[in-house]
């Protein structure tokens, strides 16, 4: 990742007032941590109500061949459940889908377009389905879904038999972003929650985290790594540390 990228943040706008209700709708446990946990964490302490939405079972996440998938769902949704506490969340929610196979569809609109109904967000955080060579296929049928979902949450005529009225969230932000134009500005305490939450998926240590579960060094390594990251996100704009993302207007 290069400050490059981030050119067209060198005057970027405002951070967002913090919500009242903020969805997140990540395709894995462990994505929503990744890409806007110390967001979340810090709109929680701020009185934020906040829902973590899980698109999959995470039952494929591992490299462990003696990994039976129903023990490692079993361990995904307790890690889930430990890393929303860390974060300050009030509730996750698991839409069901077997990882690895999660398929777009207008029931999969349907099922998102419920959520945000349901949960009625000021922000919608979610994946961007735009980003370029993203390899894992739920991460793009997710934010596809978001975007899709989150258009017909709005409009009335989407849905009737859902017997939910439509709900129009303030603002949609969009992590792992090309071409980002919105920062979150992260204090310490945010940065800290991020890496405590993420740190509670175990189970994804040598997958994703470097082998964070393995020893002292290796979390170590890992911390520095997500706090360099945030650093990097936060420099581009002349803040010490933030989470950027593409801001869309629902």
């Amino acid at each position: 990742m290069t400050t490059d990228q981030y050119g067209e943040l060198r005057d970027p706008p405002p951070p967002l007032d913090p919500p009242q209700r903020a969805l997140a709708l990540g395709a894995h446990p462990d994505d929503i941590e990744f890409g806007c946990g110390g967001t979340l964490a810090r709109w929680a302490q701020q009185g934020c109500h906040v829902v973590m939405a899980v698109m999959t079972d995470g039952s494929k996440g591992t490299w462990d061949p003696s990994m039976e998938p129903g023990e490692l769902v079993r361990m995904r949704r307790a890690e889930q459940d430990a890393a929303a506490s860390a974060l300050g969340a009030a509730e996750v929610v698991w839409l069901g889908h077997t990882d690895g196979e999660v398929v777009y569809s207008m029931d999969l609109r349907a099922q998102v377009c419920r959520l945000i109904r349901e949960h009625r967000p000021d922000v919608f955080l979610s994946h961007d389905p735009w980003q370029r060579y993203q390899l894992h296929p739920d991460h793009r049928a997710t934010g596809t879904a978001a975007i899709d979902g989150m258009v017909a949450a709005r409009d009335h005529l989407f849905f009737p038999q859902q017997g939910l009225g439509p709900h129009r969230p303030d603002a949609m932000l969009l992590w792992s972003a090309d071409a980002p134009d919105h920062m979150e500005p992260l204090g310490d305490d945010d940065i800290a929650a991020k890496i405590a939450a993420l740190l509670e998926h175990e189970s994804q240590g040598t997958t994703t985290m470097g082998g964070a579960e393995m020893d002292e060094l290796k979390r170590d390594e890992f911390e520095a790594r997500i706090r360099g990251w945030v650093s990097e996100q936060g420099s581009a704009a002349g803040i010490p540390a933030a989470e950027s993302f593409k801001r869309l207007t629902p």
